[in-house]
């Protein structure tokens, strides 16, 4: 199973959200913002965070994905945006020229990759970057993912009802050490690294809530679960969690930043 990018019917799933100023604000912590004029999104989805990048001030940002699919959905979704342009590439093979971005983004992304490849991708960004360019890495890492379910920590709950994706989840996750080690082997060097829970949604309504649920809507681990199983998560987060409106619904994650 697992989702595919490349089906039509999954274009819109990353398209629905805006980044959510807690991330803004870890980026304007991190980085130079005032002195980044290009950036590239790597694995940009449906440009969620292409637009937060020209919003914080970057003048000049590239989306770059490797289904067709999902660049089409991101034009359409910053088709506001002149001065954001698209690449049909991969995280090994970007397209992109060489030393040619202040910052480079790959957010949920290293997690499709296996471990034996993740220094094909940290190389290739290391390739693109210019001298002294800012690479960001945020993903989750096993410890993020098994953090126990809440009102806010939704995810927490689909692995206690199915501790079949347990497996199948810290299996594509790395561990922070194996990242870290993996960037200085690039030549990557200042890694730093922190966390952060990030909101991803106020969902107005429990209903509304597990309508995003049951379309599996920016989650790839519930591709991983049958229609059946997915009617009894459903049903499972509509008895357990308490709060019926206004749900800030957060996940936590892990963010590298290294320097070229």
């Amino acid at each position: 199973m697992g989702i595919d990018f490349h089906s039509k019917k999954n274009k819109t799933s990353y398209t629905t959200r805006e980044a959510d100023k807690s991330w803004i604000e870890a980026m304007q912590t991190l980085l130079p913002i005032d002195n980044i004029t290009s950036a590239t999104d790597v694995g940009c989805g449906g440009g969620i965070y292409l637009k937060a990048l020209y919003d914080i001030g970057i003048s000049a940002v590239t989306g770059v994905d490797f289904s067709k699919t999902m660049l089409e959905a991101a034009r359409e979704n910053c088709k506001d945006y002149p001065n954001i342009t698209f690449q049909h590439g991969t995280a090994f093979e970007t397209t992109l020229e060489n030393n040619n971005y202040e910052l480079l983004l790959e957010r949920a992304l290293i997690h499709h990759i296996k471990a034996e490849d993740l220094s094909v991708c940290f190389e290739e960004g290391h390739r693109v970057l210019k001298d002294g360019g800012h690479y960001i890495i945020q993903d989750r890492t096993p410890e993020d993912c098994l953090l126990e379910g809440s009102d806010t920590h939704i995810r927490g709950y689909f692995f206690e009802l199915f501790p079949k994706l347990i497996e199948k989840e810290t299996k594509r996750r790395h561990s922070s050490a194996f990242v870290r080690e993996t960037l200085k082997k690039a030549n990557f060097k200042q890694i730093e690294e922190i966390t952060l829970w990030e909101k991803r949604q106020t969902h107005e309504t429990k209903a509304q809530l597990l309508k995003d649920i049951s379309e599996r809507t920016g989650r790839s681990i519930l591709h991983e679960l049958t229609d059946d199983e997915l009617s009894q998560l459903v049903n499972h987060l509509d008895k357990t969690i308490k709060t019926n409106t206004n749900i800030v619904e957060k996940d936590r994650w892990t963010i590298w930043k290294a320097v070229k």
